[in-house]
């Protein structure tokens, strides 16, 4: 089960608070901007189109958040670690992760308390998918 902290007005979900898909859409744009240049994170996405791995990192957030479940109707329980299980992911690829969530979280201005509740979730998110040591 997730906690996912609530808005001022428990009616509306952290989805709907930040702008719904379009934030997800922006957030998750902006972060495969920098993994598409980045020579670390680039070699994890096997696809030769970032597209798909777009397309699944927006809808995992947006049903996370509150908005509609299409992942999981499109691709069952979302077992991020064991999707990840086959790629090496240590110190370094969460770092650089970080860096371009870092970047696409501040591109979208949301007010302060937003952009913490979603960054700690993304940090907390990144340091759960380590499942290697840097030698």
């Amino acid at each position: 089960m997730r906690v996912t902290p609530a808005p001022a007005d428990p009616a509306i979900t952290f989805y709907e608070a930040v702008g719904g898909e379009a934030t997800f859409r922006l957030l998750v744009d902006e972060f495969y901007a920098g993994v598409a240049e980045d020579p670390l994170l680039r070699p994890l996405y096997p696809e030769d189109d970032l597209g798909p791995a777009n397309d699944r990192l927006r809808l995992f957030l947006i049903q996370y958040w509150g908005g509609p479940g299409t992942y999981q109707e499109q691709r069952g329980h979302p077992r991020l670690r064991m999707r990840h299980a086959p790629f090496v992911i240590g110190p370094a690829e969460r770092d650089a992760w970080l860096h371009h969530m870092r970047r696409a979280v501040d591109a979208l201005n949301l007010p302060a308390d937003q952009a913490t509740t979603l960054w700690d979730y993304l940090e907390r998110a990144a340091y759960f998918m380590v499942n290697a040591t840097d030698v």
